[in-house]
């Protein structure tokens, strides 16, 4: 898992509230076991008419979003059924952080796992975030996770809160696969030592 210290990007602002994951990424793309590739269809029926085309308001559409790494976005952002394409999609787009009031629990911890970090905030604070993202290409924020930090365009500084072990994953690039290899010493030992004991195994 790529790891995340700090990020400087621009933010999107999405004010929806209750953006649930099937708006995040629609069913009929759910038959990938793939994390690359869902990030062309993130926000599929958001972004694209029904021949393709493209939505022209979406603000993902807009010429100084398209490359967007951190969504501010309305409250109880990723709701409904818990798939992990979700957070594959935002992070094969190349959305790292998502800034919003709550999460939906189940996509809270997805992000975590696939690099993403997910913030909360007090209401005021998004909204001032949401006011900072609609200036556009110059919407850019820093997000640093070591600090705890963000840092908007006129360079004033929210801080934010994140539970330390969640904190030290992301910032070593750890996902549960990576936390279980850390410790490969030990299992290879008891392997070892297994094998002896039972060796018609």
């Amino acid at each position: 898992m790529e790891k995340f210290t700090t990020l400087t990007g621009v933010a999107a602002p999405m004010p929806l509230v209750n953006i649930d994951t099937d708006m995040i990424i629609p069913k009929q793309f759910l038959k990938t076991i793939k994390r690359t590739g869902l990030g062309a269809n993130l926000f599929d029926e958001m972004r694209f008419n029904t021949d393709g085309s493209e939505i022209e308001d979406f603000v993902l559409n807009k010429p100084a979003y398209r490359e967007a790494s951190i969504l501010v976005a309305g409250d109880n952002f990723g709701c409904g059924s818990s798939r992990e394409h979700a957070p594959w999609a935002l992070a094969d787009f190349g959305i790292r952080c998502v800034i919003s009031t709550s999460f939906a629990d189940i996509f809270f911890n997805n992000c975590f796992k696939n690099g993403i970090l997910p913030i909360v905030l007090p209401q005021e604070d998004v909204d001032k975030l949401m006011d900072d993202a609609e200036r556009g290409a110059n919407a850019v924020m820093t997000v640093d996770l070591e600090a705890q930090t963000i840092t908007g365009p006129d360079g004033g500084t929210i801080t934010f809160d994140v539970e330390p072990f969640r904190k030290h994953c992301l910032l070593n690039g750890l996902d549960d696969i990576g936390l279980t290899l850390q410790k490969s010493a030990s299992i290879d030992s008891f392997e070892a030592q297994y094998a002896q004991q039972a060796p018609w195994l």
